[in-house]
């Protein structure tokens, strides 16, 4: 049974509808609520419930579905998720008044540890987007992907996304539609839009259609997918000698804690980052302690042995 496929309980059909129509998420995004939905479903099922009648689903059934998923060996980031999945929907039919009480209520969160995004240092995103290459279709358009993750902060969503019509190289700036079909403008630096118009020149290579609006190509003249540009990143972190288990998020990553370490104020990353919330882009302000210690014997007066001048 799928969900984002063919018939559903109506319930979930409706909430799926409601993601997809009234809060503008992805269709990848879409999907994955229904997969989360769909296994917690089948679990219900066991117990003779299901969410074709969702208000005879109690909070003893949720927990007895967290707890199968604990004992199967689920991260715990993967349960949050699926718990968090099951709360939206609640709150939907609450919403609509069509369950009265929300099994998960008073269900917490397993408590995760602390990871920080994993990025690059700067020697590192430099000499990746520095890498020397051929100058063929496909090289000019690896590095105008790569300048376009790390030089603009974008997901990699967005920047596969892009169409002619949000590009303007003159003004070196990008329109993104981001999470939730919202649009911002993003500013592209001078090496990227140099190479997008060295690739755009060569763009025609790949064979697209003449309709095709996509900016980046794969090789059979369609968008490029996000498969491709894993693949693409990966092999470019290896030529550079950069970590190879890098992803374009890396890359994202990595714009944002260099942005912040440079002195860039918090709400102008939010605002070219696309975040919602600032609690997202605070994740970037980590600084490791060897740093911070030298911040510190620069700066304080009374660092280093109390010898410096007034």
């Amino acid at each position: 049974m799928s969900w984002t496929n063919g018939p559903a309980p109506d319930p979930v059909a409706l909430f799926l509808l409601h993601l997809d129509a009234q809060r503008g998420y992805s269709p990848a995004t879409v999907a994955a609520y229904g997969t989360d939905l769909e296994g917690a479903h089948l679990f219900l099922a066991r117990r003779s419930k299901g969410f074709d009648a969702p208000a005879a689903v109690t909070k003893a059934d949720i927990t007895a579905y967290l707890a199968d998923l604990h004992r199967r060996g689920l991260a715990k980031s993967s349960v949050c998720r699926k718990l968090s999945a099951l709360r939206a929907f609640y709150r939907f039919l609450r919403q609509r008044k069509m369950v009265v009480e929300d099994p998960c209520a008073a269900l917490a969160n397993p408590k995760l540890p602390k990871v920080h995004p994993k990025v690059l240092n700067v020697d590192q995103a430099i000499h990746l987007v520095e890498t020397e290459t051929t100058l063929d279709p496909e090289s000019l358009r690896d590095l105008a992907l790569l300048e376009v993750l790390y030089g603009s902060g974008l997901r990699v969503s967005e920047a596969l996304g892009l169409d002619f019509a949000h590009v303007d190289l003159d003004q070196k700036l990008v329109r993104v539609l981001g999470k939730g079909r919202k649009e911002r403008i993003v500013p592209l630096t001078g090496p990227a839009a140099e190479r997008l118009g060295r690739y755009i020149e060569q763009r025609g290579a790949f064979g697209p259609a003449p309709r095709e609006q996509a900016i980046f190509l794969g090789k059979r003249g369609g968008r490029l997918t996000r498969k491709q540009a894993d693949r693409i990143v990966k092999a470019m972190a290896v030529r550079s000698g950069a970590p190879c288990s890098i992803s374009p998020h890396t890359l994202r990553h990595s714009f944002a804690s260099h942005m912040l370490q440079a002195g860039a104020d918090l709400r102008s990353v939010q605002e070219l980052l696309g975040h919602s919330r600032i609690s997202t882009t605070q994740r970037y302000t980590h600084l490791d302690l060897a740093q911070v210690m030298r911040v510190y014997d620069a700066s304080h007066p009374l660092a280093g042995g109390g010898d410096k001048k007034d």
